[in-house]
């Protein structure tokens, strides 16, 4: 053990003694190097913190040479800081040391590069210095290498600040286009002072160095005016002093507000069908932010439809799908793009709407009128409003449906778009419309209501027959028109020989337009005219209603009785059409039997069809299996049953019978003649009686029907009949009985002409018509072929009666209705 350390001790002596020597004489010569010439020096830069490497050049100039020994010094110390030994051992097996007040463990010499280095890590600001490096080799001299190392600090933060001062840390703005732009970069720190740089999209730009405080650096970029191009703008702000490490940089985006550069309709129809559904798209390019598109129907928002919109940041559709009305037609629609964020900066692009269809049409009185105001003998107007596209081709007017056609002398006038009714009746009333036309179609106003007042006035303009018995009470209705429809009522009554008020005691009551009358004949001086007069805040009516009470009786024969076969869907049918005769002043109905001829069986008894006329519909199956048959039809009121008409041997036949049947001719004349020739002798009896009773004042029954003879039905059995027989065809005269119960039915003379002063005036009306055919003849009969239907019916005589004249004259029909009275002679049917 005390050998060793002896031996250590030596070692240590010797090694001393060797650097003594050495650094004896570099402090005798002032000159590291062994051959006394001056070293250069190597400058070596570190980044704060990083690792500095000083190169050391220890490759011996022989290759039988080899280093022994390397130590570093700082600055003009001979203490060395760093030693590394290679003497007897290989390099990785060196012995190095390193001073602890200097480098310590920081430091580590490499040889495996060329040169070799010294590391230095994690460097300081006081390792900022010149260093020398002394390579010992075994055979060669010394070498000295000298190094300045430098200690670079970066700078340790970069800032971006807008034109306000505001810090920027990715993008800058938004700035609107037009305005000055400007960026300020910040750098603090860095040894030696950094660089600013400025990079605008990747490319160096300009800047100004303002401004240097204590370790603080700016420089400012401007921008005197932006364009539409800046936007989405890069600006790099890079500062560095080393290329050891990367430089300290910062970028931003620059955002500049942009309108949209076009707003555009993309198309535009010329004509839009009404009720049909379209689209329009409006395109807006260049907005940034994203364009907001607005639609408008004038100023005011369209919502009228569905919106659906596309696009991307810069190009925006936005489609509205809607379906235009009438009213759309000649409106402006706007489309608006329009940038969120910049007050006023939008476009728009307007469309107007040329909308066709049929027209709209709406009428109303005219506005100087007053609709409830309007009387008879006032002029009216009426104003027809239409919104037509394309223009009106006609305007008509109708009334009631029907239309109106202009009449100077009428008083209606026609202009385009109004019409003028000059001094309006109440004819005039009714419901007005006007029809516009266009190419899309025809078009109907909704109707408007002319209300006319005027006066009463009867709602029947005939004569009413009211039949009655004495002390039978009757209820006379009086019925009028008139508006406005309150109305006060007069009655009076008219015989032959005065005029008498009714009091109004005896009114069953007002009901409006109606009023009613129970009437009672207690005399036979009660009948005559009762009359009616209407009043209302218009005026009294002119003409009075008229109702003649008479005495009521039975009913008149049916005449001109028809048969004709038809066939319905199921099955065949025999319609009977005959002409009522006089009602008896009572309601009446109307009556069918049907007999077979044979047994005299009843096989059909039916009504009539309709209660007002009589017509009578027999099912043929109802008749069979019978063939021959007689029909009898009446009349039926509540005093009686008028005389029968009466067509007899009709006979149901197959089609190939009837087929060979015909008329004989010759027969037929005879008989027509016969007729006539008995008919020409009763009516020459009846203008003698006329004559010879006309002005006369005996009373005579009113009734003419109840005067005709009574036809009472043939008896085929006891040969009543006088048949001629050609073929299938029946020709058939009737024996007529006459009345002779007259006297039973006088009534007292009601037709008489009311005196000259009386209050009822002398109408036409008041008079009974009667015809001639009807006084004489119970049933007329028309031929009608049957052959079609498989049918015959015997064919009896007709006549053709022209209705007589009476005019005014009363005497004239009193004489006909006494003529009426007395037995005629026998006619034929």
């Amino acid at each position: 053990m005390a050998v060793g350390v002896l031996l250590v001790t030596v070692v240590n002596l010797i090694i001393g003694g060797y650097l003594l020597t050495i650094i004896g004489h570099a402090n005798a010569t002032g000159n590291w190097d062994t051959d006394d010439d001056p070293v250069s020096t190597l400058e070596v830069t570190a980044v704060l913190g990083r690792t500095a490497e000083l190169p050391c050049d220890i490759e011996p100039s022989t290759r039988e040479d080899r280093v022994y020994m390397v130590l570093w010094f700082r600055d003009s110390s001979v203490k060395p800081i760093y030693r590394y030994d290679v003497r007897g051992r290989g390099f990785s097996t060196a012995l190095y040391w390193s001073d602890g007040n200097a480098f310590g463990p920081r430091a580590r010499f490499v040889t495996f590069s060329k040169p070799a280095k010294l590391l230095l890590e994690a460097v300081q600001l006081d390792d900022e210095g010149i260093y020398r490096c002394r390579v010992d080799f075994r055979n060669s001299p010394t070498r000295n290498f000298q190094v300045n190392l430098t200690v670079i600090v970066p700078p340790h933060q970069l800032l971006i600040y807008d034109g306000s001062g505001v810090k920027v840390d990715h993008i800058v703005g938004p700035f609107q286009v037009g305005l000055e732009f400007g960026l300020s970069c910040e750098v603090r720190g860095g040894k030696p002072a950094p660089n600013i740089t400025w990079y605008v999209n990747g490319v160096e730009g300009g800047g100004q160095l303002e401004e240097t405080g204590l370790n603080i650096i700016v420089s400012k970029l401007t921008v005197p005016k932006l364009r539409r191009e800046h936007l989405n703008t890069t600006y790099k702000c890079r500062a560095s002093n080393t290329e050891l490490i990367p430089p300290l940089e910062t970028t931003v985006l620059l955002d500049v507000y942009l309108k949209p550069l076009s707003v555009k309709i993309v198309s535009k129809p010329d004509v839009l069908e009404a009720e049909s559904e379209y689209s329009l798209t409006c395109e807006v390019v260049g907005s940034h932010p994203r364009a907001q598109i607005a639609w408008f129907d004038g100023t005011v928002g369209f919502r009228k439809g569905k919106f659906r919109e596309i696009g991307n940041a810069t190009v925006v559709l936005n489609t509205v799908t809607f379906t235009p009305s009438p009213e759309d037609d000649g409106k402006t629609l706007k489309c608006r793009g329009e940038n969120p964020v910049l007050p006023g900066a939008f476009l728009e692009d307007t469309f107007q709407l040329n909308v066709v269809f049929a027209p709209r049409v709406f009428l109303q009185l005219g506005s100087t009128l007053n609709a409830e105001n309007i009387k008879e003998g006032d002029d009216v107007y009426f104003e027809c409003q239409v919104r037509a596209n394309p223009e009106l081709s006609k305007i008509t007017w109708q009334h009631n449906g029907l239309m109106l056609l202009q009449n100077f002398s009428a008083g209606v006038i026609m202009s385009t778009k109004s019409l003028v009714l000059q001094s309006i009746g109440r004819d005039n009333a009714g419901n007005y419309t006007c029809v516009a036309t266009n190419e899309r179609g025809e078009t109907t106003s909704p109707s408007v209501l002319l209300r006319i007042q005027f006066a009463p006035v009867c709602k029947a303009k005939e004569v009413t027959i009211i039949g009655a018995s004495l002390e039978e009470s009757v209820k006379v209705r009086c019925q009028v028109i008139a508006d406005p429809a309150e109305i006060d009522f007069t009655w009076e009554f008219n015989n032959s020989g005065e005029n008498l008020d009714v009091a109004p005691v005896t009114f069953d009551g007002d009901n409006g337009t109606t009023s009613e009358l129970m009437y009672t004949p207690i005399s036979e001086r009660d009948y005559g005219a009762l009359t009616c007069w209407g009043k209302n805040a218009i005026g009294k009516q002119e003409s009075p209603c008229v109702y003649q009470v008479i005495p009521a009786v039975k009913p008149g024969p049916l005449n001109n009785c028809t048969v004709k076969a038809s066939l319905n869907r199921s099955s065949e049918i025999l319609e009977v059409d005959c002409v009522p005769g006089y009602d008896g002043g009572l309601r009446q109905e109307f009556r069918l039997e049907a007999y077979e001829v044979l047994s005299d069986h009843l096989r059909v008894n039916i009504s009539s069809v309709t209660p007002d006329v009589p017509i009578f519909r027999i099912n043929v199956a109802d008749l069979l299996p019978a063939t021959q048959f007689y029909l009898v039809m009446y009349a039926v009121n509540a005093k009686g049953r008028s005389e029968i008409c009466l067509l007899d041997d009709i006979t149901l036949r197959d089609s190939e019978k009837h087929a060979d049947s015909g008329i004989n001719v010759i027969a037929l004349i005879l008989l027509l003649t016969g007729c006539l020739m008995a008919l020409g002798i009763a009516t020459l009896s009846v203008i003698l009686m006329m004559y010879r009773r006309r002005g006369a004042t005996s009373p005579v029954h009113i009734e003419p029907y109840m005067k005709q003879p009574i036809i009472t039905p043939p008896d085929s059995k006891n040969n009543s009949m006088f048949d001629i027989t050609n073929g299938d065809t029946y020709f058939v005269e009737y024996t007529l009985k006459q009345v002779t119960d007259y006297a039973l039915n006088i009534q007292p003379d009601i037709i008489q002409s009311p005196q000259e002063q009386g209050k009822l005036n002398r109408e036409p009306q008041l008079f009974l018509p009667v015809r001639p055919d009807k006084l004489f003849s119970p049933c007329d009969i028309h031929k009608q072929s049957l052959q079609t239907n498989g049918y015959t019916l015997n064919p009896f005589s007709t006549k053709s009666w022209e209705p007589i004249s009476f005019k005014a004259d009363r005497n004239l029909m009193k004489e006909i209705i006494i003529a009426n009275s007395i037995p005629g002679p026998e006619s034929c049917v």
